[in-house]
C-alpha cells in the first residue's frame, strides 16, 4: 500500500485539523538572528555531527546492520530503547534540513541512516532491533519496560517531519513507518492484543501519522491506546501503576503523576485524540491536569519529576531544588503537551509555561558548544563535581557537570529535535489574523482564511532587551488583527503603533495578550515594550523545600547563584550554605549583569556577587549553585 503525505500540510510538528489556531510552519516563520538562531546554528552545526558519532560509536545505529545482517542477538548494543535514539537523531536532522534547505551533506547522511534502519524492516512492517528474533525474547512479550512501541512512535514522529519537510524525498522513511503503523494496528487494535506501552509515545506518533497521511486507523489506534490507560493491563510495580498512569482513566485523573515523560507523552497524545475526535470532556479534563501540575508540580524553572528513583512527579507541593530531576526529556514532552493546548484552547497561559522551559530547561542541558549534556537539572548544586570525561559514557543523571553522552542519551536528540523545528513555535493564524507567542528575530509569512498574503518582520534582542518591533511588509486593505503575548511577569509594558501615513498610538498593557487590529499598510509597525528588569521571586509558602528563600528572575530566564562568582569578593571563602539574599537591596543590573548583595549570614560580610542565567551555569568549571537562596535573618 502505498501512503502519501495530505495535501496542503506545513512543516509543523503538529496539525491539527480543529482549534482555536493554526500552526506555521518551517516555510512559513524562520529564526533570522539573537538567542535562538545561534541555539540553532550550534544545533546544526555542532550538535546533530556529535549525535550521530555516538550512535556509531556506542553501536545504536550499527545494531540495524545486525538486524539486516541476521547476525542478532549477538553484537547488540545498548538498552532496550535505543532504537528510538536513532529515530529521534532522524526527526531533528529532518527539521534540521527543512530548516536550511536540502541536498547538502547532512541530506545525504540522513538517506544513509534511513538505508540502514529500512534494511532491518522485517517483510510485516516489524521493526525492532531488541526482539523478535532467533535468541532474542518475542515480540511484544514486555509490554511494561521493553520499549517496543514507544520506539515506533519515534519512528513515527521521525517520518513525518520528513514527509512535511521534504514531501517528494523518495528515501522510503513515509513506508517504513507506515507499514510498522498497520502491524500495530493489526495486533493490537479491537480484538487483538487489548494493552498498553509501558512508556507512551507511540500514541502521539500514531496520532500525528494520521494527520500527515489522512489514514483514519491510525488515529483510532491511538485512541484506543489512549483510553487503555487505567484499565490496569501492565504489572504492577513497586512505584504502583501510576508510574505507566496506568492507574485510572486518563479522562478522570486531576493532575499529571506517575513517569514525569512518559506522562506528558500521553496527554499531548489526549489532546491530539481529544481535538480530533471532538471529545471536550477529555479536553477539559486536560485542561485541568495541566493547570495543576503548572500550578503545583512544576520548578521554577519550568522543570517537572521530584523524585530521581521513578523519574516521577512527586506530590503537590514537593519540589525540593537540590533533589530536583527535572529530565530534560519531561520538559520536551512538556512543551509538546503545552503548545497542543495553546492551539486548541489560544490562551496565552500555556505560551508562557513553554517559554519559561525553553529558556530554563531545553536551553540548560546542552553547553554553549552542544557537544556536553545534562540529563537531570538541579536547581542546587551542594559540592562541585569533576568533568565529566569527553570520551566516556556517563550513568544516566549522575554527572554534576555537562556529560557527552550517557547510557540513556534519550535528552540529546530530543532537544536536537525541539530546537531544530523551534520556529514552528513561534507563531499561529486563526479566524482574525496572526498571533505572536515566542519572540526571536523573524520573518513570517502567512496566509489569512480570506487568502490574503501578510509578511512580518519581528526585530528584536530578546530576552537581552524587552523590545519586540514588528514591521509590515505587505499592504493589507481590510483590517486583520495582530496579537503578542505578554508574559505574567511584564506588568505596566507598552504597546506602540506607528503608521506610515505619521499616525502614532500608545498604551499601557498588562499580562495576557495584546492586540492591534487595523488595515495595516506595508511600513506600519507594531512595538511591544517588555519590563525585563531584574525581580525577586517566592515560591508558595506550601513549598516547604524552600521556605524562607527567593529567586531571581530577569524576564523568561531564571537566574542562579554560583560559587565561581564569589572570586574576589568579601565573601570569596564564606561556606556557600552560610550566603544570604538581603531582600532590602533589590537585585540590579549593570551593563547586562544581574547583581544581588549576598551576606555571609555567620561573620556579616557583604558583597554585591553577579548572577549567572541559570542555562549558562556550570560552563566555567566544577562550581556549586543555587537557583533559591535563603533570605536573611529568616
Amino acid at each position: 500500500m502505498t501512503h502519501s503525505i495530505t495535501a496542503g500540510a506545513r512543516s509543523v510538528p503538529v496539525a491539527p485539523t480543529r482549534g482555536a489556531l493554526r500552526p506555521l510552519g518551517l516555510t512559513e516563520v524562520a529564526i533570522v538572528g539573537g538567542f535562538w538562531a545561534r541555539r540553532q546554528d550550534v544545533n546544526g552545526r555542532n550538535t546533530l555531527p556529535h549525535i550521530e558519532a555516538w550512535l556509531e560509536r556506542e553501536g545504536w545505529l550499527p545494531n540495524f546492520d545486525l538486524a539486516a545482517a541476521g547476525r542478532l542477538p549477538e553484537g547488540r548494543r545498548g538498552r532496550e530503547f535505543s532504537d528510538s535514539e536513532v529515530y529521534k537523531y532522524l526527526e531533528a536532522v529532518a527539521w534540521e534540513i527543512g530548516r536550511r534547505g536540502g541536498g547538502d551533506e547532512l541530506d545525504r547522511r540522513f538517506r544513509r541512516a534511513v538505508a540502514r534502519v529500512a534494511a532491518a524492516q522485517e517483510p510485516d512492517g516489524y521493526l525492532n532491533t531488541r526482539f523478535g528474533r532467533p535468541g532474542q525474547p518475542p515480540r511484544w512479550s514486555d509490554l511494561e519496560w521493553g520499549h517496543e512501541l514507544y520506539c515506533l512512535g519515534h519512528l513515527f514522529q521521525a517520518a513525518v517531519a520528513r514527509a512535511r519537510t521534504c514531501p517528494d524525498a523518495g528515501d522510503g522513511l513515509l513506508e517504513i513507518a507506515c507499514r510498522a503503523a498497520d502491524l500495530v494496528c493489526e495486533v493490537f487494535g479491537k480484538g487483538g492484543i487489548e494493552r498498553i506501552c509501558g512508556h507512551a509515545e507511540v500514541e502521539v506518533g500514531l496520532g500525528e501519522l494520521g494527520r500527515a497521511t489522512g489514514v483514519p486507523r491510525y488515529l483510532e489506534q491511538a485512541r484506543l491506546f489512549v483510553d487503555r490507560h487505567g484499565d490496569g493491563t501492565l504489572r504492577d510495580i513497586e512505584w504502583g501503576r501510576s508510574y505507566f498512569q496506568d492507574d485510572g482513566p486518563l479522562r478522570a485523573a486531576a493532575v499529571l503523576r506517575g513517569h514525569s515523560v512518559r506522562a506528558n507523552y500521553l496527554a499531548a497524545a489526549a489532546t491530539d485524540v481529544a481535538v480530533e475526535t471532538g471529545d471536550d470532556e477529555l479536553l477539559a479534563a486536560l485542561d485541568r491536569q495541566w493547570t495543576r501540575t503548572v500550578e503545583r508540580r512544576t520548578y521554577i524553572t519550568g522543570g517537572q519529576g521530584s523524585h530521581h528513583q521513578d523519574e516521577a512527579f512527586g506530590e503537590d507541593w514537593e519540589l525540593p531544588p537540590d533533589r530536583a530531576y527535572s529530565e530534560t526529556c519531561a520538559a520536551v514532552a512538556s512543551v509538546m503537551f503545552s503548545w497542543r493546548m495553546l492551539l486548541a484552547r489560544g490562551d496565552a497561559r500555556y505560551a508562557d509555561q513553554i517559554e519559561r522551559s525553553l529558556y530554563n530547561v531545553l536551553e540548560t542541558s546542552p553547553s554553549a558548544e552542544g557537544t556536553a549534556f545534562y540529563y537531570a537539572n538541579t536547581l542546587h548544586q551542594r559540592s562541585p563535581a569533576a568533568d565529566a570525561d569527553a570520551e566516556a559514557v556517563s550513568p544516566r543523571a549522575q554527572s554534576s557537570l555537562r556529560a557527552p553522552w550517557f547510557e540513556v542519551s534519550c535528552c540529546l536528540p530530543n532537544t536536537a529535535r525541539t530546537f531544530a523545528s523551534l520556529a514552528a513555535y513561534l507563531a499561529t493564524t486563526d479566524g482574525s489574523g496572526i498571533q505572536l507567542h515566542q519572540y526571536a528575530p523573524a520573518t513570517i509569512r502567512a496566509t489569512l482564511d480570506d487568502g490574503r498574503e501578510v509578511a512580518l518582520e519581528v526585530a528584536t534582542a530578546y530576552p537581552a532587551d524587552g523590545t519586540v518591533r514588528v514591521r509590515v511588509l505587505t499592504d493589507a486593505g481590510k483590517p486583520w488583527t495582530l496579537s503578542l503575548r505578554v508574559p505574567p511577569w511584564a506588568s505596566n509594558s507598552r504597546l506602540a503603533v506607528r503608521g506610515v501615513d505619521g499616525s502614532r498610538q500608545e498604551t499601557v498593557v498588562g499580562p495576557g495578550v495584546a492586540t492591534v487590529s487595523r488595515g495595516f499598510a506595508a511600513g506600519d509597525e507594531v512595538e511591544l515594550t517588555l519590563l525585563v528588569a531584574p525581580r525577586l521571586s517566592r515560591a508558595d509558602s506550601r513549598v516547604d523545600a524552600v521556605r524562607g528563600c527567593l529567586a531571581v528572575e530577569r524576564g523568561p530566564e531564571v537566574l542562579a547563584l554560583e560559587s565561581v562568582d564569589l572570586a574576589g569578593t568579601a565573601i570569596e571563602e564564606s561556606d556557600f550554605a552560610d550566603l544570604r539574599i538581603d531582600p532590602a537591596v533589590p537585585p540590579r543590573e549593570d551593563a547586562g549583569v544581574v547583581i544581588a548583595s549576598i551576606v555571609d549570614e555567620r561573620t556579616g560580610r557583604r558583597s554585591d556577587v553577579p548572577l549567572v542565567r541559570y542555562h549558562a551555569w556550570a560552563e566555567r568549571g566544577p562550581s556549586t549553585m543555587r537557583v533559591w537562596i535563603p533570605v536573611l535573618g529568616a
